[in-house]
């Protein structure tokens, strides 16, 4: 699919690609998020990183939150500080991989932004790009900055964060939240049962 570019003046838009009965949302508002979420009939579940050990860990780092699985990577380790998740060293893309068993996960968002060596949050360039090839690039400012990925169609495999202009920072991550159905088939149930629903009296 491709890229979706988002500038500060644009923060509150809403951008998505389609093909056919399957599309691909794409917001900076959580809120939006929530409601993409819950129309298509996803539970929600949200990593606060609060469970995860304070320090170095290794890249291939593991855990679990409900029922998706999940595992972290990014050269030279990663780094935890009172929930805030991120690279070990500067400039590298933070990688998180995940599924959940006989489930399909259809919407992925978090808090996404770059801090300095202290976990001090700086505004920066931030790139999300999903497994499929889609991109979220704007500019973060705070520990609150958030974007939201809602698939209509194909499920969600994998994220990853980097910042293209500055390579002195470390991509990081507060939340994440994963929208979960019990089967792929459950979508385009839901999408017939919703246009259905809006036909018109009489015809």
């Amino acid at each position: 699919m491709s890229p979706t570019y988002a500038l500060p003046l644009f923060a509150a838009a809403l951008s998505f690609s389609s093909v056919a009965s399957a599309a691909l949302y794409v917001s900076p508002s959580e809120s939006i998020y929530d409601t993409l979420v819950a129309s298509i009939g996803c539970t929600s579940y949200t990593e606060t990183f609060g469970a995860t050990p304070t320090g170095f860990l290794p890249s291939g780092y593991s855990s679990s939150t409900g029922p998706v699985n999940w595992s972290a990577t990014a050269t030279g380790g990663l780094y935890v500080q009172a929930g805030l998740f991120s690279t070990n060293n500067p400039g590298q893309a933070l990688t998180f991989d995940f599924s959940a068993p006989g489930l399909s996960i259809q919407a992925v968002g978090g808090n996404f932004f770059a801090t300095d060596v202290n976990f001090n949050v700086v505004p920066a360039i931030v790139s999300v790009l999903l497994d499929d090839g889609t991109s979220y690039v704007s500019v973060m400012t705070s520990a609150s900055s958030f974007v939201g990925f809602v698939s209509t169609g194909a499920a969600i495999s994998s994220i990853s964060l980097s910042l293209p202009v500055s390579a002195d920072l470390f991509p990081t991550v507060d939340r994440m939240l994963f929208g979960v159905v019990p089967a792929p088939g459950a979508i385009a149930l839901l999408g017939l049962a919703g246009f259905v629903g809006r036909r018109r009296r009489g015809s």
